[in-house]
């Protein structure tokens, strides 16, 4: 498809750079619904996986796939032509998603540390809490939050390039604190959990900061992790525009 011959658009929307397995079908199939039917969806990506994914989706589940636009370098338009009713599968989906489970299988290696196996990777984890300067592994406290910190990175950039807004830059600090650390440890009877969380998000962007601090509010809200761990420990967090 060249550039003057693509279809106009009966609706738009912008999956950002998320892929087919992270939750864009479910977007897909809700855009779809919206569309008239024989109308023509556009779906604006910087993905590079979904010009190779959704051709053969739309053969197998019925809709036209009208072609693919690289409007530049990282980011494509792809235009499909709505022929079926994605009502029921659409409710399929949205069950098979709320009812997914996900996976870990952890086991001991020695020596202070744990490989965790999930889906096709794994990863060494080291002892629950550490004092040192260096260790070999990352603690467990610091995967929870780098964990936390990730996905709020992650969720933030594709939630900014779905609304159209730059990000140049972007960086999380966490830093965590225990009730008493002495419980951890066995010199306590105390409270070993997590009693506070700090967060410090910096992004450097052209766009105003009344955008970037909406989809930070929005990115918060749909946080798995730091709802969680929100109900369980005091969470403070500040963003910064720079």
């Amino acid at each position: 498809m060249s550039a003057f011959d693509r279809p106009e658009a009966d609706r738009v929307f912008d999956g950002g750079d998320m892929d087919c397995g992270s939750g864009l079908i479910l977007l897909l199939r809700q855009n779809l619904l919206d569309t008239p039917e024989g109308g023509v969806l556009e779906m604006r990506s910087s993905e590079r996986t979904v010009a190779d994914e959704l051709p053969p989706w739309c053969r197998m589940v019925g809709h036209e796939y009208l072609g693919t636009v690289e409007e530049s370098p990282g980011h494509w338009r792809h235009f499909l032509r709505r022929l079926a009713d994605e009502s029921a599968q659409l409710e399929e989906d949205k069950q098979k998603a709320r009812n997914y489970e996900w996976r870990v299988r952890v086991r001991s290696t020695g020596n202070r540390a744990a490989t965790a196996y999930a889906r096709n990777f794994s990863l060494t984890i080291g002892q629950p809490a550490s004092f040192d300067e260096s260790d070999d592994h990352p603690s467990a406290l610091e995967h929870v939050l780098a964990a936390l910190a990730a996905e709020l990175v992650n969720g933030f950039a594709t939630h900014c390039r779905q609304a159209g807004l730059e990000i140049d830059d972007l960086e999380c600090t966490a830093k965590g604190r225990l009730h008493d650390v002495l419980a951890q440890v066995g010199l306590s009877d105390g409270d070993p959990s997590l009693s506070r969380i700090d967060l410090s998000l910096f992004a450097t962007s052209p766009a105003k900061g009344a955008a970037l601090r909406s989809a930070w509010e929005t990115v918060r809200k749909r946080s798995p992790l730091l709802q969680t761990l929100a109900k369980s420990c005091d969470m403070h967090d500040r963003f910064v525009v720079m």
